[in-house]
Parts: C-alpha cells; sequence; structure tokens
C-alpha cells in the first residue's frame, strides 16, 4: 500500500517507522523540523527541547522505543522538585516539612489533600469525565485547597479554559505524579535531550525506504474512488495526525471537534538560577504565564554552560498581544533579574498544542479508521485523559496496526 501521514510529530514518525518497509511511506511535515511539541532547539553546544518535557516510570511504550533504538541507556532518573509562587514569595513543595509549612494551606486542608492523594490511583476515572475539576475538589475538599493549589495547577496547564476541564483530566495527573519520594518526584529525562528520539525514527524512516517531506504543509485532501488524493498525489490510505477539525478543513471527514489550546513557551537563558533551585514553580500569583520551569534544577547546569528556563503559557484562540513582551518584563520584575543578564531567548508558539479536557471529552474521541483514513494524535484515547509521549507513541502504534489489518484483509503486504 501506499500510505499517506499528515503530521511529523511523535505518533506520525511512529506510525511511519512501524509501517516503513512493509509499505510505502511519504510523510508530510508542515514545519522545516521535525517531533512537534517535542522538537528542540539546536544552540550549537547542545539541544533543548521548544517545550519542557520528561516522562514518568509508568511510560513502558515510551521505555520500549528508547530501547528498539538504542537510546534506553541514556535514560536517567532525578528527583523533580516543585513549589508555588504566592504572595511574591517562592514556597518549595518536596519534603513533609515544607507541605506541613506552606502558609496557603491548613492543616486540614493538607490532611485532605494527602488522603486524595493516597487513594487517586483507586478512583474511577470514567465517572468523572463529566464533573468539573474546580467543582470536585471544592466538594471534596474544599475551596481553599481548590484555590490555593489546584487552581495555579489548572492555570499552568490550560489557562483561561482551567474552568471547563474534567475532575478525570486532575485526579489522573494526581495518580500519574504520585511517584515521589521525601525529596521530590521520580522524573525522567533522555541525556543529550529528547531530539534524539526525533532524529533516530526519521534515520529509520528513510533507511526502511521511507519518504519525510519536510515544510510541506498539506493544503488537500479528497477521496477518489477506493482511494484519497493528498495534495493531488493517490494513496491507497492517510493517517491523520493533526486535529480532527483541521483535517476537515482541508477536505476529510466532518467529526466532533476536539477542544484545543495553543502554547506559548518562552525559553530563555540565564548566568544563575532564579526559583530556589525549585524545577517546577506553579504561579499562584497572577503572571502572564501559568509556571516557571528550571530546566537546570531538574538538569544539570553544567552540560549547558548556563541556566535554561521556561515561562509557559497557554491561550484559546489568538495568542495575546506582545506576550513575549509582557513574559519577559513581568520575569525580569518578579525574580530581580536584568534584562542584561538574559543571554538568549526563543518564543514557541503553537495553536494547535493540545487537547482541553473539558467534560464530556470522552464522547468526543474519534476512532481510528474512517474507509481508508485514519486519524491518531494527541485526540486520541491514548491520550486521555492525560496527553504525553506515552499515549502518543502508543497512538502511532496502535493507528499503524489498524492500517495493517486493513492491508491484509486486502491481501495487500
Amino acid at each position: 500500500m501506499k500510505i499517506g501521514i499528515i503530521g511529523g510529530g511523535l505518533t506520525g514518525l511512529v506510525a511511519a517507522h512501524t509501517l516503513a518497509g512493509e509499505h510505502e511511506i511519504q510523510l508530510f511535515e508542515k514545519m522545516p523540523y521535525l517531533g512537534g511539541c517535542l522538537s528542540s532547539y539546536n544552540m550549537h553546544d547542545y539541544w533543548i527541547e521548544r517545550y519542557y518535557h520528561h516522562c514518568f516510570s509508568s511510560d513502558t511504550s515510551l521505555f520500549a522505543l528508547l530501547k528498539e533504538t538504542g537510546l534506553f541507556e541514556k535514560l536517567e532518573w532525578i528527583n523533580g522538585t516543585t513549589g508555588y509562587f504566592a504572595r511574591n514569595h517562592i514556597y518549595p513543595l518536596n519534603t513533609p516539612r515544607e507541605i506541613l509549612s506552606y502558609p496557603e494551606l491548613t492543616l486540614i486542608d493538607k490532611a485532605k489533600l494527602a488522603w486524595l492523594t493516597l487513594r487517586a490511583n483507586k478512583i474511577d476515572l470514567k465517572a468523572l469525565d463529566g464533573i468539573p475539576a474546580d467543582q470536585y475538589i471544592i466538594e471534596k475538599l474544599g475551596t481553599n485547597v481548590y484555590s490555593s493549589f489546584f487552581e495555579p495547577l489548572l492555570k499552568s496547564k490550560f489557562g483561561e479554559r482551567r474552568n471547563e476541564v474534567s475532575a478525570a483530566w486532575l485526579i489522573s495527573r494526581i495518580a500519574i505524579r504520585s511517584n515521589r519520594g521525601v525529596s521530590g518526584e521520580r522524573l525522567g529525562y533522555l541525556n543529550g535531550g529528547f531530539h534524539q528520539i526525533i532524529g533516530s525514527l526519521e534515520t529509520a524512516v528513510a533507511r526502511k525506504g521511507g519518504c519525510i517531506e519536510k515544510q510541506t504543509p498539506v493544503s488537500s485532501l479528497s477521496r477518489e474512488g477506493n482511494a484519497w488524493m493528498l495534495n493531488g498525489t493517490r494513496f491507497d490510505a492517510v493517517i491523520s495526525t493533526i486535529p480532527p477539525q483541521e483535517l476537515e478543513r482541508i477536505g476529510g471527514p466532518a467529526q466532533p471537534h476536539i477542544p484545543y489550546q495553543g502554547a506559548a513557551c518562552m525559553t530563555l537563558a540565564l548566568d544563575r538560577q532564579v526559583t530556589d533551585g525549585i524545577y517546577w514553580l506553579n504561579m499562584k500569583d497572577s503572571a502572564p504565564y501559568g509556571a516557571v520551569v528550571s530546566h537546570t534544577n531538574f538538569i544539570p547546569q553544567e552540560r549547558y554552560g548556563e541556566h535554561i528556563v521556561y515561562l509557559a503559557s497557554y491561550f484559546s484562540g489568538t495568542i495575546p498581544c506582545q506576550l513575549d513582551e509582557r513574559m519577559i518584563l513581568d520575569f525580569c520584575r518578579r525574580f530581580n533579574v536584568s534584562e542584561r543578564e538574559i543571554h538568549w531567548h526563543r518564543m514557541a508558539v503553537d495553536p494547535w498544542a493540545g487537547p482541553v479536557y473539558t467534560t464530556g471529552y470522552r464522547s468526543l474521541i474519534p476512532g481510528y479508521g474512517h474507509a481508508g483514513l485514519f486519524m491518531a494524535g494527541m485526540f486520541t484515547s491514548t491520550n486521555y485523559p492525560e496527553r504525553s509521549m506515552e499515549g502518543s507513541i502508543r497512538a502511532g502504534h496502535e493507528v499503524a496496526e489498524c492500517v495493517r489489518t486493513v492491508a491484509k484483509a486486502a491481501g495487500d503486504t
């Protein structure tokens, strides 16, 4: 079969890697680089992800891919520290003592929070799909626990749409991040950067005869007999990894629209760290970013020769005006940094960064196959209720297996 793949993110590359060699593969990526949200900047002396990344101990499909590509030995496990910026002050929240001394929560609040954390893995997420996260937390733990602890987390991930998010996402988030010790959360990172996964997949696809076309957006898709025409070229099957509504815009079938949000992620480099050694700092105070992610408070600064910081923001529709300038000005003022101390900065913007897991989201998830047109990506069931590298890799494998099944039924190997 001749198979066209729309999108060179992790799902598209995994599908291409799985099917190349068996079928004729042609992958189309609109950007000049591959990887999507897992793409990286090449800063000459090192690589750094455009959007902060780490993995979890439950990411078995990721580990299998790392073994297959010869990268597993580079996977390392490091404690990732967290904290909150509240009332113009940094509060670390890692050790029992730090949590007990956090002034935004009472002792009763902290006991309720500990109770929820301990039982998160046992809660039925399906039953929470239609319940708003804020409503659930307020009813179970109280208004103060929500506003002082969970609202900053929701704001850092979903921005102004945080009140639409289902409790299923929030509880899954608590469950997946429960691998904690007395000094922080155990998180995985690939020594040298996750760009190595993307590079290995690109090389493997090419080695098996697949074709990858960068800077080639797909502008048209149409059905012609038993085949699909993609940018005027005939394909026996097409795999799309872009949002269903974007696929519909270029000629794909009508599907329920998945709620999406954009991401604006500022990366900057400094001579010093400014978040008191904390890796992930949620902003309880109002700011033009929801979190400050100090990469080199997680990965040793010596690997880069400078401190790397992300300022994370999400938006709906169009990006707020002059957001990059507002981010830098606010960061410098709030953390007592002179703009002269910033070695460089880059702003990554993706208007389709990922789904917003609103109430009732489960009913919107499309199936993989539709008359020779297959869909998989961040919107797939493997990425619900928590989008991740793991979910995107699984989506790539599963959609590839669907294509194989169709090919076998048609007698085409």
